[in-house]
């Protein structure tokens, strides 16, 4: 469901061009969630964003869904639903108009219906009718997830999604993201959090600066440390391709 060959992206900065991502490849398959982990800086928020066709690869291609992100952008994003910390909603329209404003944009038959059977799964029933610019951030979180998943995408992009979310909204969120894969979804996930790589993930791909260093299991890369503990392992293989 994706697969990238050789993404690159640079971008201008005070002392010429840096280098955000550095001939990545990887792939995530139907059924699957696929954690991308890396340190600050990594090129993880980069890659996803290529893939999403929010920004064009310097070099190298990828396909989402069958369709190439760069010469047929349209029908990526309709095969996607992403969700980054940096995704916001209109602050003076309502959760519920969100959801069907968006359905709209995607095409939905009935937007109304499928936007009221999400407020209904996703709980949001308390504050559909609130204007999104007075909702709390988990509030917003669970708007925004459910906004990802408005158009039934087989192909599910998430960056972070659980950034200053409460343990209760984080948890709904990995029951989502199980429920998508057990139905033949594809997610690709980036987290910084090794508990949330190791409940959910079925592969995990590491970045550091701008490469894939490793990728395996999570059983396979927790067995690099002598304590089996994914964290420590993640430690190791950053430290020797250069450091944090």
């Amino acid at each position: 469901m994706i697969e990238v060959h050789g993404h690159s992206k640079s971008f201008a900065g005070p002392a010429g061009r840096v280098m955000a991502v550095d001939r990545i490849s990887l792939e995530a398959h139907a059924g699957e969630i696929v954690g991308l982990l890396g340190p600050n800086g990594a090129g993880k928020t980069t890659t996803m964003r290529m893939l999403a066709t929010l920004i064009a690869p310097d070099a190298g291609n990828a396909t989402v869904a069958g369709f190439d992100v760069t010469t047929a952008s349209a029908s990526v994003r309709r095969s996607i639903g992403y969700l980054a910390a940096s995704t916001g909603l209109y602050g003076r329209l309502t959760a519920r108009e969100v959801l069907v404003y968006t359905g709209r944009l995607q095409g939905v038959d009935d937007a109304v219906a499928r936007a009221d059977a999400l407020v209904e799964h996703f709980d949001i029933g308390r504050f559909a009718d609130v204007t999104c610019e007075l909702l709390s951030t988990g509030m917003k979180q669970k708007v925004n997830i459910a906004r990802a998943l408005v158009h039934d995408p087989p192909v599910l992009i998430f960056d972070e999604p659980t950034s200053g979310l409460d343990v209760m909204v984080a948890q709904h969120l990995f029951s989502v993201l199980e429920a998508a894969r057990a139905t033949g979804k594809c997610v690709l996930y980036s987290t910084h959090v090794m508990g949330e790589a190791e409940r959910l993930c079925d592969r995990l791909v590491v970045v550091h600066r701008g490469r894939v260093v490793a990728t395996g299991t999570v059983e396979a890369l927790r067995a690099r440390d002598p304590g089996g503990r994914l964290e420590a392992a993640f430690m190791a293989i950053v430290e020797e391709k250069g450091g944090g």
